[in-house]
This record gives C-alpha cells, sequence and structure tokens, in this order.
C-alpha cells in the first residue's frame, strides 16, 4: 500500500527526471548530431559548453561523479538502462558476429604512426563489412571512427584527412573537436557506421563525432563491460596503459570460460610493445600453454593485412562452421 507520504516522494522523483538535462527515456543510440546539438564549430571551442554534450557533463559534475542524491542517481540509472537496451538492439541489427572493438591509448597523438594504422586498418575492415566499435573517445580510439568515416574512398582522401588533424595533436588542445568537424564536413557521408561507447565519467575527454552511433553512459563499468563483451568478431589491442591492461585480461577471463559460447581472437599490434615494453603477450602465451587459461585466440603482429585476414577467416569459420 502507497501512503501519501510515498506518492508525494513519487511524485518529487518524477518532477526531477522531467528537469534533468537528458531524456531518462531514451530509445536509441546518440548520433553525433544530437550528442553536440548546440556545437558551432565556426564559433570555436567556447560553443562546447552550449551543446547538450557540454551541459549533460557540467550537471553530472555539478550533481557529482558519485551523486548523493537519490533522484539523480535513479536518474543516471534509467538513463544508462535505455541506453543499454538500445545498444544492444543496435548490435542485434548489424550482426554481432560482425562487431570488431579496437582497445587502445587515449593519449595518442594523431601524428603517430600507430593512429595512422588503426585508422586505415579500420577503414578496410569496414570495407569488408565489419562494425568498428571502441570507447569512443580520442587517441588510438578517434582513429578507429575516422577509418570508418573514410571507407569506401581513395587511401589518398584518407591521408588528407589526416594531414588536416595534424595541426592539433591532442585532445586537450581546444581546437581538438573542431578540427574533426572540418574533416566530416569537407567528406561527408551516410553509408558506413562504426559504435562508440563513450562516458560522462572521462567528460574531459571529448567524444569523436566520427562515430555515427554513440552510446554514452554515467556509468564507466557499465561501459566498459559492453565494449568487451559485444565485440563478438574479435579485439584488437594497440599500445596502452593502465585501462588497456584491465580490458586485455578481462576479455581473456571471457573467453577462458567461453562466457558467450565461443571465444573471439585477441589481437595484439606492436610487437616490440607487447614483447618489451608492457610484456603482456609472451605471459598470456605461458598462461595457455600451462593450461592457466584455455581458448585464448592469439595474434602479435605489425601487419595489418595478417589482421585483417584472422578477422575475416575466424568470421567466415563462426558463420560456416
Amino acid at each position: 500500500m502507497i501512503t501519501n507520504n510515498g506518492l508525494n516522494d513519487l511524485k518529487d522523483i518524477m518532477t526531477y527526471l522531467d528537469k534533468v538535462p537528458y531524456c531518462v527515456t531514451r530509445q536509441a543510440l546518440y548520433s553525433p548530431g544530437e550528442l553536440y546539438q548546440g556545437y558551432d564549430p565556426e564559433a570555436g571551442p567556447k560553443s562546447y559548453g552550449a551543446c547538450f554534450d557540454g551541459k549533460v557533463y557540467q550537471y553530472y559534475l555539478y550533481t557529482g561523479k558519485q551523486p548523493t542524491s537519490v533522484e539523480e542517481s535513479l536518474a543516471r540509472r534509467l538513463h544508462d538502462h535505455c541506453i543499454h537496451v538500445a545498444l544492444h538492439q543496435f548490435v542485434k541489427s548489424v550482426g554481432e558476429r560482425r562487431c570488431v572493438g579496437v582497445m587502445g591509448g587515449h593519449a595518442l597523438l594523431r601524428p603517430d604512426g600507430m593512429y595512422r594504422n588503426v585508422a586505415r586498418l579500420s577503414k578496410r575492415l569496414t570495407e569488408l563489412g565489419f562494425v568498428m566499435l571502441s570507447g569512443g573517445g580520442p587517441g588510438a580510439m578517434e582513429a578507429v571512427h575516422l577509418g570508418a568515416w573514410m571507407a569506401g574512398r581513395p587511401d589518398r582522401q584518407l591521408d588528407d584527412a589526416m594531414a588536416m588533424l595534424m595541426g592539433v595533436e591532442a585532445f586537450d588542445d581546444p581546437r581538438w573537436l573542431q578540427s574533426a568537424f572540418e574533416v566530416m564536413n569537407k567528406y561527408p557521408q551516410d553509408r558506413y557506421i562504426s559504435l562508440g561507447i563513450p562516458t560522462w565519467l572521462y567528460g574531459h575527454e571529448p567524444s569523436t563525432p566520427f562515430a555515427t552511433h554513440i552510446a554514452k553512459f554515467f556509468d564507466n563499468s557499465l561501459r566498459e563491460d559492453n565494449i568487451l563483451t559485444l565485440a563478438f568478431g574479435g579485439l584488437i589491442y594497440t599500445p596502452g596503459s593502465a585501462g588497456t591492461m584491465q580490458e586485455i585480461f578481462q576479455e581473456a577471463v571471457q573467453n577462458h570460460y567461453l562466457s558467450f559460447g565461443f571465444a573471439s581472437p585477441m589481437i595484439f599490434l606492436g610487437k616490440s610493445f607487447w614483447t618489451r615494453d608492457i610484456p603482456v603477450y609472451p605471459l598470456l602465451e605461458q598462461l595457455l600453454d600451462t593450461g592457466r587459461y584455455k581458448n585464448l585466440l592469439l595474434t602479435l603482429t605489425d601487419d595489418l593485412d595478417t589482421i585483417v585476414h584472422c578477422l575475416d577467416d575466424f568470421y567466415k569459420a563462426q558463420a560456416n562452421p
């Protein structure tokens, strides 16, 4: 039985949910146009604060990264639940075995050779019919979606797009977002898609607008879990730091236990990095050889062709068992 006090509490909660600057009952993922509604590239960095994403991030900071009010906590949970449902509907619609994830550092600079390799690799895989996904932020993540955005075009146009970005090396440059929109305006497209899964927890790192579909969460743990579990077609690891290390072993556990009925490829791009700088690959091999880990499909390479063939062969084998 609901008392009068209970009814008043429910009424207060509903009033609060109506006033938050984001929709708690979304039925679809965000598009770049929605996320950056109100942003004017020609007006420069200051206009970010007036766009939807900027307003939500400021409200997120104002109400606390860990909200103290029941109302705000409930609002975020409802929002993230709806994004979670829309995300799984999206993956189902494109074919989950076609989803390939790329993990790597947010600090990767645009002029870095690895940035160029990731963009080229993503372009090729997108043209083969794969749907590329990442954490949806800057660095290696941006390179994933730039490559997907430029799919179907000559490589020289991808080179031109990257040249346009080179003058703004990192996401902490106020012109980072503006430069991305300049590329999108020069090379518009509506044929190829990619999926970014960012979070307002790292709202100081802008979400890349090159991702055509954006599942932005408040809860970073839910976001991380979705990135790893939805890349049924395989995961490519580029050089990263602590976050990437966490993602490697989280994925290894899922493959070890065959949490989804099968194991997916774990591909490490950068032989020197993964064997010398951070020697995680020899460790995984040892764990696999000794039986402590099972079902790991490991590849270590510097060659983009090897990655393309590995993922394409895996997809074909799964589609025709």
